[in-house]
């Protein structure tokens, strides 16, 4: 597939050399020069001096054959404007942009234009790690009705399969989080210790889902 990454930070350096070393042809548009430097020589993709939103510095990025677009310059209005640039002008699939601001970042995730709020993002892992209880959504439909969140389960919940979590609480579990590592379990996978559970859930019952990871399994007959 050909990508087209605006913007040459630590983010889009970073990830222009991780998709061209997963086969795929890159090309890096920044309005400074100097910042194809982090790039390293050894980057074969192209490098285009430019607006990211301008759209003949797109088409020599070669967006017309694009597969994905993404902008994580370091401008929120930058990043908005190219992402729906390159969906509504040039009808490419796979957009992504980066906003720093969360509220803003809700807004676009709205209109259709997939979003990663970079501070909110590593705010929440941050919380995750100091306060590990309750919730923490990490997606949502654009219709805000079904979320994808790390849950805290009590230390009860140990032992216990994946079959058991998912009747109890109504959840889906998507995958857990163990010793680092993301694994997808069956309904007969045992939570152990220290497990991150990952779970699709509907909005409204959150506060309900919360309420049965932190309190454990019913007892047989009941409580």
């Amino acid at each position: 597939m050909h990508i087209v990454i605006m913007g040459c930070g630590r983010v889009g350096s970073a990830l222009a050399q991780t998709l061209e070393q997963q086969g795929h042809t890159v090309a890096v548009i920044d309005q400074d020069p100097t910042a194809f430097r982090r790039l390293g020589s050894s980057f074969g993709g192209r490098r285009v001096t430019g607006v990211g939103f301008d759209q003949d510095t797109l088409r020599e990025a070669g967006i017309e054959e694009a597969g994905a677009f993404a902008a994580v310059s370091s401008g929120d209005n930058s990043n908005i404007i190219a992402a729906r640039v390159a969906r509504e002008m040039f009808g490419v699939e796979n957009v992504a942009a980066r906003i720093y601001d969360p509220r803003r970042a809700e807004v676009y995730q709205r209109l259709g234009i997939p979003t990663v709020a970079t501070v909110r993002w590593t705010a929440d892992q941050m919380l995750r790690r100091l306060l590990p209880s309750g919730s923490e959504p990490l997606w949502r439909d654009p219709t805000g009705g079904v979320q994808l969140a790390e849950v805290h389960a009590s230390s009860a919940w140990v032992g216990h399969k994946i079959s058991k979590l998912q009747e109890e609480t109504g959840v889906r579990v998507a995958f857990l989080t163990r010793l680092g590592e993301a694994i997808l379990p069956t309904s007969q996978t045992v939570l152990q210790e220290g497990d991150l559970v990952h779970v699709m859930m509907r909005s409204d019952d959150v506060e309900k889902v919360e309420a049965s990871f932190a309190e454990g399994p019913e007892r047989e007959g009941g409580h």
